[in-house]
């Protein structure tokens, strides 16, 4: 049996995510206080005690869900499973980030700082009110293109997210994006409707924000992921260093190729994805990409437990 371990993206953030985790491990709760060293703030406390308002900020949610993907795969860790029962890692926008810091790529403390720099980048890169995004439902990526392309009139607008067959994401100028939703019901959407996002991620307009990553990233240390990393904006494996690098960069701007993403890995053997910290969000997509593909989740400490003895058997 062939598996991936998948690792969720924006939108997964709750409070009290991870909280049981670190108190049934050591291991778990040491991954939150490092996050909170390498930021010099109590993150954990506005993860477990905090605001809904103030987690789902850009510059928090995204060292937030990685902190509590990494508790999890040390919780995973603590019990006899390791990273390497999968032959794959891959990750949604930030989760990316959590896939490279899981196989070893970037420390937590420099994932945790990264991302911080990352939302905080993506945040600023415009003003709020100049852009926005839309969930497509019921048009295939083509479709969407097509849309996006036709709503654009000299502003951006790109199909930012591929998701899963019916679920696409447009992202660029609040305008365009408006013009993309109405052209979308009128070519046969179920459903298109504006998404409550501070920022229109993975598009042309997040240009500032790919540069600041790109001076970020080049500063940190790198090392080849123990398992291949399915990257976003290329939807296959990679495990070279600078290669990671420069797709991470690109990935400010380009697409989430997650529906080809799945597709490739079920292409390569995988029979099984592990979705490993909050939510269930990306197992929902890779159903609706593959059904062959069993989904299993790990958030939370009876889930451990039960994954090692899969992972093992």
């Amino acid at each position: 049996m062939s598996r991936a371990f998948i690792f969720p993206g924006q939108g997964a953030q709750t409070i009290g995510m991870g909280r049981d985790l670190a108190e049934a491990y050591p291991a778990a709760r040491a991954v939150f206080d490092e996050v909170d060293e390498a930021l010099g703030e109590k993150l954990s406390a506005l993860i477990w005690e905090g605001e809904q308002d103030a987690l789902t900020l850009t510059q928090n949610a995204q060292p937030a869900l990685m902190a509590t993907s990494l508790a999890a795969l040390r919780a995973l860790e603590a019990e006899g499973a390791a990273l390497e029962v999968a032959s794959f890692v891959a990750g949604h926008s930030l989760g990316e980030y959590s896939a490279l810091a899981a196989a070893g790529t970037f420390s937590v403390a420099d994932t945790a700082r990264l991302l911080r720099t990352r939302g905080r980048a993506m945040q600023e890169a415009v003003p709020v009110g100049v852009g926005a995004m839309a969930a497509i439902l019921g048009l295939d990526f083509a479709a969407v293109q097509a849309v996006a392309e036709e709503a654009a009139q000299g502003e951006v607008c790109q199909a930012a997210n591929d998701n899963d067959p019916g679920q696409v994401v447009v992202s660029g100028h609040i305008a365009a994006v408006e013009r993309a939703v109405d052209l979308a019901k009128a070519a046969g959407a179920k459903r298109a409707m504006l998404l409550p996002v501070s920022a229109p991620f993975h598009c042309a307009l997040m240009g500032p924000a790919a540069e600041v990553m790109a001076e970020a990233l080049s500063a940190v240390e790198m090392h080849a992921p123990s398992v291949p990393l399915v990257a976003n904006v290329e939807a296959s494996a990679v495990s070279d260093p600078a290669q990671i690098r420069a797709l991470l960069v690109a990935q400010v701007t380009g697409s989430v190729r997650w529906r080809e993403s799945v597709a490739y890995m079920s292409a390569q053997g995988v029979t099984e994805t592990w979705e490993i910290g909050a939510g269930k969000a990306l197992s929902g997509m890779v159903r609706r990409v593959d059904r062959e593909i069993a989904v299993r989740n790990i958030g939370a400490p009876e889930d451990v437990v039960a994954a090692v003895a899969a992972l093992n058997g």
